[in-house]
C-alpha cells in the first residue's frame, strides 16, 4: 500500500502483544526508574531469558539504555511519536468496557458539524 512519502514515520516499536512492547511500555511508564531484567521478569511474567535478549534489541534501537544491572527507558529515543503510540493503547485500556467502549452506536445522536459549518459559513456571506 502506497503511503504518503514526506509525512510517512517508519517507526522500529515493537508491536503489540509482544515481549519488547510491555517492557518499553512499563519502562515508558516509570520513566526515571532504572530495573534488573530479573526484576522485569518477574513484574511482567516474562521469561527471565527472554527479557535480556528483548533489552539487547530494544537498546540496539535506542529505546532503552543500562547501567550496570539496570535497564531504564531511553529518554532522547521516547520521542513524541513513540509516546503517542504508547499512549493511545493505555488510554484505550483505561477506558475499555465504558459506556462508549460497549456501546457502538453512542454517537448515532450527535448532530452533523460539518453540515451546521456550512449553513453558518452561507450565513455569514450575507
Amino acid at each position: 500500500m502506497p503511503v504518503d512519502f514526506e509525512s510517512y514515520r517508519p517507526t522500529d516499536v515493537p508491536d503489540e502483544n509482544t515481549n519488547g512492547r510491555r517492557i518499553l511500555e512499563f519502562l515508558a511508564s516509570n520513566p526515571t526508574k532504572g530495573y534488573r531484567a530479573s526484576e522485569l521478569a518477574k513484574e511482567l511474567e516474562i521469561p527471565r531469558g527472554s527479557v535480556g535478549t528483548t533489552l539487547s534489541r530494544l537498546e540496539d534501537r535506542g529505546f532503552v539504555r543500562h547501567k550496570g544491572a539496570y535497564w531504564a527507558i531511553n529518554p532522547d529515543a521516547y520521542d513524541a511519536h513513540t509516546a503517542s503510540i504508547i499512549g493511545l493503547k493505555t488510554v484505550a485500556e483505561q477506558f475499555e468496557g465504558d459506556y462508549y467502549d460497549e456501546t457502538p452506536e453512542w454517537d448515532a445522536d450527535l448532530p452533523d458539524l460539518s453540515e451546521q459549518e456550512t449553513e453558518d459559513d452561507s450565513t455569514e456571506d450575507r
